[in-house]
């Protein structure tokens, strides 16, 4: 960037976007986080039902190269966050070496953001199975005929590929290719965070020790 590329402070006050939230209070916490993320994911899923479950979604590879990227949730409960992709994907490869991830949900017309960090697990098969078998079949072919993340040479082959498994499964099931498989976050940590003018945003850290969640205040 040079002098003349430079932004004035008038240039960043329009790029500037001011948030004019409420605020969050200690008291509208509840005690368990999941209840207080079931409580926000219903409110998003009302204000901005075709995004609430976005979620990006950083992994760190065992050579310790962070990488984030956008994947959607499919279910939660107590035992964590759920998605589904390919193993042999980058992010499937960085789980296998190194099994701790961050999540982060964004909900612009609610200003709010959730981080939720911890270990990741493999989802029971049985569960897989079943989750491929509800998606629509053009979805399982794409699964099931292209590599995630490898390189190829166009789009060209991909859609031949796809065509090619579909000629081939004509009046059968689609079988859920081994490499595609479920992951799923068991959290350590929430971080709940809601806009508020002036950048006096609120933010609640739960932190687990044992069975016991702690609720700590952090500055903006």
């Amino acid at each position: 960037m040079t002098s003349q590329d430079t932004l004035t402070a008038q240039d960043y006050k329009n790029y500037r976007r001011e948030y004019e939230a409420q605020g969050l209070r200690r008291q509208d916490l509840v005690l368990d986080p999941w209840q207080q993320f079931s409580h926000w994911m219903s409110d998003a899923e009302t204000a901005c039902p075709l995004d609430a479950t976005s979620m990006s979604l950083a992994t760190v590879s065992a050579s310790g190269m962070p990488s984030v990227r956008m994947v959607l949730m499919k279910s939660f409960s107590n035992d964590g966050v759920v998605w589904y992709s390919d193993s042999r994907s980058n992010k499937g490869l960085d789980i296998a070496g190194n099994p701790q991830a961050s999540v982060l949900f964004y909900w612009q017309s609610l200003e709010r953001q959730v981080r939720i960090s911890g270990t990741v697990s493999s989802v029971a098969k049985a569960t897989v199975d079943a989750y491929f078998t509800s998606r629509p079949r053009a979805s399982q072919l794409s699964a099931a005929a292209t590599p995630q993340s490898q390189v190829v040479s166009g789009l060209a082959d991909l859609e031949a590929n796809v065509a090619r498994l579909d000629e081939q499964t004509q009046g059968v099931a689609i079988q859920r290719p081994e490499p595609w498989v479920g992951y799923c976050l068991q959290p350590i940590q929430f971080e709940f965070w809601q806009g508020r003018p002036s950048r006096l945003h609120d933010r609640f850290r739960y932190q687990q020790k044992g069975s016991v969640w702690s609720i700590n205040r952090l500055a903006p």
